[in-house]
């Protein structure tokens, strides 16, 4: 643990109050606004409401919609806070402050995409003209993603003003000391099992036709096509960058759909690859894979598996 490294633009608010919560987001927004920075918010509903009744008499803040930055999940919305940090800045103004609130339900299966978010933004916001308070309401939010906010935020927003976090961890070692979970799944017959891969035409003709099989609920059609393109590009990436035979193993039913893609290389040596587009905003350039397959299921696990590295797409149908 290290208060000291990581980025003093990420901070955390972690509050246990209404009266808390509301002290330390005003406090960071007129700090803000005094100093000719654009402040951007997006919060919940619920804290949405506290916070506009406290900054009404400062119209010069921007509110933004949750869902337009935390709608489409954890690693995609690791992309839309930069895009709404660049949407606000000018040459006059060129850091932005902006509240955020990073909200999860009840379903312990969504949280470790959170927590690697959590993270993320910590070693993204470093070299960014961003100054970010991440707002944490103890009364709503799982105990795991309160301690992994307490451990990815070197600077605590507090009553006194903003301190250093002495249980900061550095976001390297705390994106790799997060378990993954067994998948259940895996213990299963696969729908295929494919060794040796060479033909991607083939395979990915043959995916399709398994995942037919297991007949899946009405209305999973566009989660199950945009499962397969994830399964597609880790595939071409496991051939174009990894190390023969390349293995796949696929699983299904109705409620999730789970593909392994498994190769003798070395893996993934930056552990924060695929939380961006490789080149920037330029598509053309490739490098897309990890970060499409990133975007498309809701879970991307990457693991040595002895011999080599695996990764276990997971998409969770509803």
């Amino acid at each position: 643990m290290d208060g000291a490294t990581g980025s003093a633009g990420h901070c955390a608010l972690i509050a246990d109050s209404d009266a808390d919560l509301v002290a330390g987001a005003t406090t960071f927004v007129c700090d803000g606004l005094a100093a000719g920075q654009p402040v951007v918010i997006a919060c919940t509903g619920e804290t949405a409401v506290l916070l506009r009744g406290a900054l009404r008499d400062y119209p010069k803040t921007h509110w933004t919609e949750w869902s337009d930055v935390f709608g489409s999940g954890a690693a995609a919305a690791v992309t839309a806070v930069r895009r709404l940090a660049e949407r606000h800045r000018t040459t006059d103004a060129p850091v932005v402050r902006v509240v955020l609130e990073p909200f999860v339900g009840p379903d312990p299966d969504t949280w470790r995409e959170w927590q690697r978010y959590e993270a993320v933004l910590d070693h993204e916001v470093t070299d960014e003209p961003v100054l970010t308070l991440c707002v944490t309401d103890t009364r709503r939010v799982p105990p795991p993603l309160v301690a992994a906010a307490r451990a990815t935020h070197p600077v605590l927003a507090t009553a006194d003003g903003e301190q250093p976090n002495p249980d900061h961890v550095d976001p390297e070692d705390f994106l790799q000391s997060l378990p993954v979970p067994p998948e259940p799944l895996e213990d299963t017959e696969p729908l295929l099992q494919a060794d040796a891969v060479r033909d991607l035409r083939g395979l990915r003709r043959e995916l399709a036709d398994r995942a037919a099989d297991a007949k899946l609920a009405p209305g999973s059609e566009p989660a199950l096509e945009d499962f397969l393109l994830a399964v597609d590009e880790m595939t071409t990436n496991a051939l174009r960058h990894g190390r023969p035979p390349v293995s796949l193993r696929l699983w299904a039913n109705e409620e999730r759909l789970v593909c392994t893609i498994t190769d003798r290389g070395a893996g993934f040596e930056d552990p924060f690859i695929g939380y961006g587009p490789a080149h920037g905003e330029d598509l053309s350039l490739g490098g897309m894979g990890l970060w499409l397959a990133r975007q498309l299921c809701d879970h991307v696990d990457i693991t040595p598996d002895g011999t080599g590295v695996q990764v276990r797409l997971t998409t969770v149908l509803d």
